[in-house]
């Protein structure tokens, strides 16, 4: 009896469409409570975000309805979580009665399609558009038991490679560059203090603007190696420690190194734009851009990180920025230069696995505008 049951034909379809979107689409299950009869899939790199496939028996327009207004709920939630502004979704319904004549596909954020056996995904238009190879890759020489042990076969093996790139992407594999970064700074900090020459390196190196256009461009970077004081060495080095070694692990030391000077050079530029011509030193603009990395990473792998970006992530900027707005002394604007410009590398640079070709082009663009633009303001506008 349970073969008989298993081998149906809307099992059968179930089987193949999940097989398709996991195996062929990298769609994940999601897993939600309370709901019954209906697989929900994400996959928020497509066009179409998720997919529902129903076997529910939807017996009327009523029931049709209350489907749609149960479906926008969902979407909304999922919404909130995955950090996502817009989202479509189809609902392929496997089991619609013909009292159905409510439109299906009255709104086209939540597309539907009435398939009872593969010839109506053959002759939808819907999915042509959508998913133009879906007919073909549903086509198995495979029958009955043999095929239902290919679709679980396939798919176990394409969960377990996605759970292996997953486990590559956020093993430790140690920050060795950020420790370099912060013995650095212990050292430019010491250093001079122990020469009695402190003074003189912060007025030699520091970040001045008038000074950098005069053609002192190193300044750019050797600002971001000096500190005022001993309590913000320490808070620099720490935060460097717990968000610098995150970056490091997850994008891969090139781009953590990229990133940091590129945010910290933008911090600076910052500095000279909105800074009247104020010193300005400290490792804070990189750092804020290393928080602008993370940011990136985190809405690439929000499925994984689930509420990381909302709930951890952004309030802890929030904070920083409120705490460089109220405190004196602070230099705020290269806190947001530094975290913009962290933000604009690593959507160019790209997270691995997650952007596309388009994405990291757009990103470069983006990046090669908004640095022409700084450069302009900091040496032109602003002189």
């Amino acid at each position: 009896m349970e073969t008989e049951i298993m081998l149906d034909n809307k099992n059968v379809l179930t089987m193949k469409l999940l097989h398709y979107f996991i195996t062929e689409k990298n769609y994940n299950p999601i897993i939600l409570q309370g709901v019954e009869n209906e697989i929900w899939l994400e996959n928020l790199e497509e066009d179409c975000k998720v997919v529902r496939i129903v076997s529910n028996y939807i017996h009327n327009d009523e029931q049709f309805s209350f489907d749609l207004f149960k479906t926008r709920r969902i979407v909304k939630k999922i919404k909130k979580k995955t950090f996502s502004w817009d989202m479509n979704v189809m609902s392929i319904f496997l089991d619609m009665g013909e009292n159905v004549t409510k439109e299906i596909n009255e709104d086209p954020k939540l597309m539907a399609i009435n398939v009872h056996d593969e010839d109506d995904i053959h002759k939808s238009e819907l999915i042509h558009e959508i998913f133009p190879d879906l007919d073909q890759k549903m086509k198995y020489s495979e029958e009955g038991i043999e095929l239902f042990a290919k679709i679980t076969s396939d798919i176990n093996k394409h969960n377990r490679e996605d759970a292996t790139r997953l486990e590559k992407v956020f093993q430790n594999k140690g920050a060795y560059l950020t420790w370099f970064l912060i013995i650095v700074n212990i050292i430019f900090y010491l250093v001079p203090i122990l020469l009695n020459q402190y003074g003189d390196v912060i007025r030699e190196f520091c970040i001045h603007g008038p000074s950098v256009r005069a053609g002192e461009y190193y300044r750019l970077l050797s600002g971001l190696f000096l500190h005022g004081n001993i309590m913000h060495l320490l808070f620099n080095c720490y935060a460097l420690y717990v968000i610098g070694s995150q970056i490091e692990n997850v994008l891969g030391r090139v781009k953590f190194v990229i990133i940091y000077f590129f945010s910290g050079v933008m911090g600076a530029f910052f500095s000279m734009i909105f800074g009247g011509g104020v010193a300005s030193i400290g490792a804070s603009g990189a750092i804020f851009g290393l928080m602008g990395a993370l940011v990136c990473f985190g809405y690439y792998y929000r499925v994984y990180l689930g509420n990381v970006v909302k709930t951890q992530i952004l309030p802890l900027i929030g904070l920083n920025l409120l705490i460089g707005f109220l405190s004196p002394g602070i230099d705020n604007f290269a806190h947001i230069g530094g975290l913009i410009g962290g933000v604009l590398v690593t959507r160019a640079l790209g997270v691995k696995d997650k952007s596309t070709g388009f994405e990291k082009i757009n990103g470069w663009i983006m990046l090669l505008l908004f640095t022409a633009f700084i450069v302009y303001f900091a040496f032109v506008y602003s002189a």
